[in-house]
């Protein structure tokens, strides 16, 4: 079982495990941390999932999609390494991924 640690905005990390395949955002959900909101249940439609991925991570993930590049322009304070965290599917190879979360979703 793969595990991410996810940082909130003020520095508290949390390690959690997440089933193979999937959503970043749902494990952090189903985690009840603070900090993504997942409006759209994880259909790509909305902006409230999204995180920061650790430099050490970017070039490790799949590219985001047209899509998900469209909806991160929605998202508060994009930045380098910005991902909606919908689009972001656990697997073996991403065992140990850094999420850090934004102070605000909306």
């Amino acid at each position: 079982m793969p595990s991410l640690i996810c940082i909130e905005h003020d520095g508290t990390a949390h390690r959690l495990d997440a089933q193979m395949g999937q959503s970043v955002m749902r494990a952090i959900v189903d985690a009840a941390i603070p900090g993504i909101i997942g409006d759209c249940g994880g259909a790509c439609s909305c902006a409230t999932c999204h995180a920061y991925v650790d430099d050490a991570w970017i070039d490790r993930l799949p590219s985001a999609g047209s899509t998900e590049q469209g909806m991160l322009e929605c998202a508060i304070e994009p930045r380098p390494g910005s991902r909606l965290t919908c689009q972001i599917e656990m697997s073996t190879d991403l065992d140990g991924l850094v999420i850090r979360l934004p102070a605000s979703q909306i």
